[in-house]
């Protein structure tokens, strides 16, 4: 019997409390605060300012964030430390058009740790989590864009067996970008 994701709140670690659950409607809000100071954090200091300011206020705005949490077909997951909100992830079912494949896939759509948070084991945490999830959910892959200029990310991903399929554009403000296609086979 698949386990019920919606409500379920898992225990990841007594020593530092840190667990993850699924995200609802009432977190909305959460979400989307932290999606815009994530990004902002991870993308900034290799951005311009008018490109950053124009991505946010055009294609994050916080109406935006809110209204894909409030879509059934997104799936999020929030991470908390010691009761405070630390990371979060959204997932999505569906295949990149480069997958050569008719198995069932999800897209890591977003992954991020708050800047306090980095290497403290919430990544690692949000990601075993993902994984676990798309395997009981029973999609074949797991796939995400990452910035070709992200080394750090590129390297948290290989460490869990993601590896680049292709790439694609990603249109940050008025800077034409170029994303790495990871995938990860989970069945």
């Amino acid at each position: 019997m698949p386990v019920p994701w919606s409500l379920k709140i898992f225990l990841l670690n007594t020593l530092n409390n840190l667990y993850i659950q699924t995200a609802t409607a009432d977190d909305a809000s959460l979400i989307a605060t932290i999606s815009r100071e994530t990004f902002y954090d991870s993308f900034a200091d290799q951005n311009t300012v008018a490109d950053m300011q124009l991505f946010l206020d055009t294609q994050f705005t916080e109406e935006q964030l809110m209204a894909e949490v409030l879509d059934p077909l997104n799936i999020y997951f929030i991470a908390f430390v010691d009761n405070h909100p630390a990371g979060y992830c959204k997932m999505r079912p569906g295949a990149h058009i480069q997958i050569k494949t008719t198995d069932p896939s999800i897209e890591i759509c977003r992954f991020y740790a708050r800047k306090n948070n980095i290497g403290k084991g919430v990544g690692k945490a949000l990601m075993q989590h993902a994984l676990t999830y798309a395997s009981n959910q029973d999609y074949k892959k797991v796939w995400l864009g990452v910035w070709e200029k992200n080394a750090r990310a590129i390297a948290f991903y290989q460490a869990f067996g993601f590896s680049k399929f292709g790439e694609h554009d990603f249109l940050l403000g008025t800077d034409l970008q170029r994303d790495w296609l990871m995938e990860k086979v989970v069945h």
